[in-house]
């Protein structure tokens, strides 16, 4: 049996008010035509179907032409399950009633993993469909005990009798990693740093593949058969360098897959260009290449410009950012620099928002607003004073640059000046 594992559509996704719909559509398309081709006759989806709980009207009827063509006219099976992104309610409606087309969905654990078991010339194979959880939502299948998200994993697939003489799949949304290994990230995606979100892969033993979504880049983790799908597309900037694929498998008898990682080449690519704005706009350095990529302009001028955006834009007509760096900006963190920077030094970082702001009042109508700043290789505690009434625009999962004051022994950021 051909399977095809894909995960974090991220439909509806946009990124500097740029909506991706048209190229989500060119994508999913092409998919199609590569599970023609293939003759892949299952699909999994491992969570993060949409990109936001409420998505928008364009991101449902995508999903809708998409499965319809899989199931009504291609006559396969699918298999989702909902990601941290998704609403479990809406992903979930409807469900049993789609099972009989061949569309199948778990958006909620119940205390049992849904399990849906398929046939081949090999005999059975089993799919488990683990979506997204967290261990405040399990406790109460397990008398109400504290435990941490490896630990919720281990007992909620410990509960199962799974027939380790079968082949057996599982879908599952977590932050799976590898003792020893370290998971490759992005700034794409909400994960906790310090590592109480971490489920080790040792935990999925008894599954000949483990089909993981929740990390944008696709990756192998602890063995060949446990893998983030990745992204179909690239979704931020600190993207630029993957290589989107997605893994095509072919189960044979026990023991035996084979696995071949199909690369997925988009509409229109994210990069980046660097250098003085005379040279960007030469001919012969943009020439060849698809100025309709979604771009981040890097300008190295050292005097002011007159309208960069508009003489960037009158080639690249999709720069989402536009960026300054002389000698006169403020030292743009990276991970091989921060070592060099000053404590109390004024820096600038981008990163994803990974906590809800939480706000202190004090007296004089005065506020202090603390939220984590995921930057894809460390965590910062940002601090931002009087600043209270953006708490509603500071969203989990929202991109934002933001300058201040770095206290390098608590690695936390004196906020003066926020783009949202």
């Amino acid at each position: 049996m051909k399977i095809l594992h894909l995960a974090d559509l991220h439909l509806g996704k946009i990124l500097q008010e740029q909506s991706f719909l048209e190229d989500q559509k060119y994508m999913l398309n092409k998919i199609i035509e590569k599970i023609k081709e293939e003759n892949i006759e299952t699909i999994l989806i491992s969570g993060d179907i949409y990109d936001r709980s409420i998505p928008p009207t364009e991101a449902v009827d995508l999903l809708d032409e998409f499965l319809n063509v899989l199931i009504r006219e291609l006559k396969r099976k699918v298999f989702i399950i909902a990601g941290n992104h998704d609403s479990k309610e809406r992903l979930g409606f409807g469900n049993k009633i789609f099972e009989e087309e061949g569309l199948y969905i778990s958006s909620k654990y119940d205390g049992k993993i849904k399990k849906v078991e398929l046939e081949d010339e090999y005999g059975k194979l089993n799919i488990y469909m683990l979506p997204f959880v967290k261990p405040v939502e399990v406790k109460q299948y397990f008398d109400d005990e504290q435990f941490g998200y490896d630990e919720m994993i281990h007992k909620i697939i410990e509960k199962e009798e799974i027939n380790t003489n079968e082949r057996n799949i599982i879908l599952t949304h977590q932050f799976v990693t590898a003792r020893g290994e370290e998971v490759e990230r992005t700034d794409s995606e909400v994960l906790s740093l310090g590592g109480t979100d971490n489920v080790d892969v040792s935990n999925y033993d008894k599954f000949d593949y483990v089909a993981i979504g929740h990390v944008h880049r696709p990756q192998r983790i602890g063995r060949d058969t446990a893998r983030y799908a990745g992204t179909m597309l690239k979704y931020s900037f600190s993207e630029v360098k993957h290589k989107k694929t997605m893994p095509i498998l072919e189960f044979k008898e026990k023991g035996n897959i084979d696995i071949k990682l199909e690369e997925l080449v988009p509409l229109r690519d994210m990069r980046e260009i660097k250098d003085t704005i005379e040279e960007l706009l030469k001919k012969e350095n943009y020439e060849g290449t698809n100025t309709d990529d979604y771009i981040r302009a890097i300008i190295t001028n050292e005097e002011p410009l007159y309208d960069a955006i508009g003489q960037i834009r009158s080639i690249y007509p999709n720069v989402l950012k536009l960026e300054m760096q002389n000698s006169k900006t403020t030292l743009e963190i990276q991970q091989e620099n921060l070592k060099e920077v000053k404590n109390n030094e004024q820096i600038t970082i981008d990163g994803i928002i990974e906590s809800i702001p939480s706000i202190f009042y004090f007296k004089g109508k005065k506020d202090k607003m603390n939220f984590k700043l995921n930057t894809g290789f460390k965590t910062f505690n940002i601090v931002i004073f009087n600043r209270g009434f953006l708490k509603n625009k500071l969203t989990i999962g929202t991109e934002i640059t933001v300058v201040g004051k770095i206290d390098k022994i608590k690695y936390f950021l004196g906020l003066e000046k926020e783009e949202v």
